[in-house]
């Protein structure tokens, strides 16, 4: 990612923030809208796993400009999801799924290039997720 794409993701999630509840629930139900076979990864308390999902999105926007020194995190994360039945194919609804979130929860501030800025983020940490839980040993 480029500086500019870095600063582009922390800017626009700076704003969805204030919305997190709401961003999580607007995300849910886009995936499991789109997905639905995702929907039997997810049987507790939805209001809690949105809380997760924004803590974590959280950490990794805040440490965009060191990504590597959040990958082993991102790495065991990605291996433990594979124990609640998450497959390597589920990793492309759920970055629809974002992007779609965050163009409704920024309006017109989501512009091609926030698009593009957090499309780039979500692929290079869903590569590295994808390397460690699906890696042929």
């Amino acid at each position: 990612m480029t500086p500019q794409q870095v600063a582009l993701v922390q800017g626009s999630f700076a704003k969805v923030a204030p919305i997190a509840d709401q961003a999580a629930a607007l995300f849910y139900g886009r995936l499991f809208e789109t997905a639905p076979e995702t929907r039997a990864l997810f049987p507790g308390d939805m209001t809690a796993q949105g809380q997760k999902l924004m803590a974590a999105i959280s950490t990794v926007v805040a440490n965009l400009d060191h990504l590597g020194a959040i990958v082993p995190t991102a790495e065991a994360l990605a291996k433990r999801h594979v124990a609640y039945g998450v497959r390597a194919e589920h990793y492309a609804p759920v970055g629809a799924a974002l992007l779609w979130t965050l163009e409704r929860g920024l309006g017109p501030d989501f512009t091609a290039d926030v698009g593009a800025a957090w499309a780039a983020a979500y692929a290079a940490l869903s590569g590295v997720m994808v390397a460690a839980a699906y890696a042929e040993s």
